[in-house]
């Protein structure tokens, strides 16, 4: 709902078209407008509805666009009311274009009816990239492409090959609504943006595309918005040369029969095998290991259990491995491409 350009906020599922009239009024208000309102996927919990300025946005655009070494168009594959996408039609509108609306066509025919002699760029999330990789149509248009940015979730390393192998220039992003969506690009944070890591390993992340707090949670907004860092819910480690390594959420490390399995590590390996389209892993209750680890699956043949466990010890040790294995004809997703781990725990 945009109540005048002071109040913006838009509902999940609220159409591209809504969203990108109620955005442009927001960027032009001539005065300082409230800030928007921005929901969290909720992937790992209940959403969190977030307050971003527009000074916040206009940085995270900035920052952006030095990055990228260039601004133009911006298509929209992804849902208009999350971040990703808000900054997709924010980012298109103060380069001064008009972004790609795909919401009723396929990416590919909406960039088709749409040509430009400006650079265009996207946003994806993993899933998107592989799906739109199997289909040669889809790798051509992607040809045309300046940059993608690719964030929402773990990235495989064999999907990025790929993807430069295509001729596509793919950058991860790493980010969230509380910093205006991706600032830290390929391990290296965007300009004006600090990245610390604590001693218990969360990440910690500064500078002027931070949200303003959490609308109506004070308490929430005290605790994760300290002097200035907006302290994560994710573990990671900095290079010597300050490159990040996000090395999955801190609550993603379970204990399983008296040893640490930080579950990132485990889905990664598992994505790995060559007879495994998807994986997921999680953490569930069990009276004899504490937590038991279970492995959610997509696979191209059956696998057994003792087929995926050695698969994992190859490369961990083997009490990282899953005690269980779900094949799943397709992860449950969320709209806005992540995996919805809180229906794996509901399955579990």
């Amino acid at each position: 709902m945009v109540d005048s350009v002071r109040r913006v906020d838009f509902e999940p599922g609220t159409p591209a078209q809504l969203v990108l009239d109620g955005l442009r009024a927001w960027l032009a208000a001539p005065v300082e407008p409230e800030p928007l309102i921005v929901e969290t996927s909720g992937s790992t919990g209940a959403p969190k509805r977030v307050r971003l300025s527009r000074p916040a946005i206009l940085a995270s655009i900035a920052a952006t666009e030095r990055r990228l070494g260039g601004s133009g168009r911006w298509a929209l594959a992804l849902p208009p009311t999350y971040v990703a996408g808000i900054q997709v039609i924010c980012r298109s509108l103060v380069a001064g274009h008009e972004p790609v609306l795909s919401e009723h066509a396929s990416l590919v025919t909406a960039l088709g009816a749409a040509p430009s002699t400006t650079d265009t760029f996207l946003s994806l999330v993993p899933t998107q990239l592989r799906r739109l990789l199997e289909d040669p149509a889809s790798v051509s248009a992607l040809r045309d492409v300046h940059t993608i940015l690719l964030g929402g979730g773990p990235i495989d390393p064999a999907l990025r090959r790929r993807a430069a192998e295509e001729g596509l220039r793919v950058v991860a992003t790493y980010g969230s609504a509380e910093t205006a969506g991706g600032c830290v690009y390929d391990g290296y944070p965007l300009d004006d943006v600090g990245v610390d890591v604590d001693t218990d390993g969360r990440i910690r992340i500064s500078g002027p595309t931070l949200f303003d707090g959490y609308e109506g949670d004070p308490e929430l907004t005290s605790r994760l918005l300290v002097d200035g860092w907006f302290l994560t819910s994710d573990a990671g480690r900095l290079d010597d040369d300050g490159r990040l390594h996000v090395l999955g959420r801190l609550d993603d490390v379970v204990v399983s029969g008296g040893v640490n399995v930080p579950l990132p590590a485990v889905a990664a390996r598992l994505r790995a095998h060559p007879d495994l389209a998807a994986a997921e892993v999680i953490g569930v209750p069990d009276e004899e290991w504490g937590q038991r680890v279970v492995a959610y699956v997509v696979a191209t043949r059956p696998v057994s259990l003792l087929e995926v466990r050695d698969w994992v010890a190859r490369a961990h040790p083997r009490s990282w491995a899953p005690q269980e294995v779900v094949p799943l004809d397709a992860l449950p997703m969320l709209d806005n491409g992540k995996v919805d781990r809180m229906a794996l725990k509901e399955l579990a």
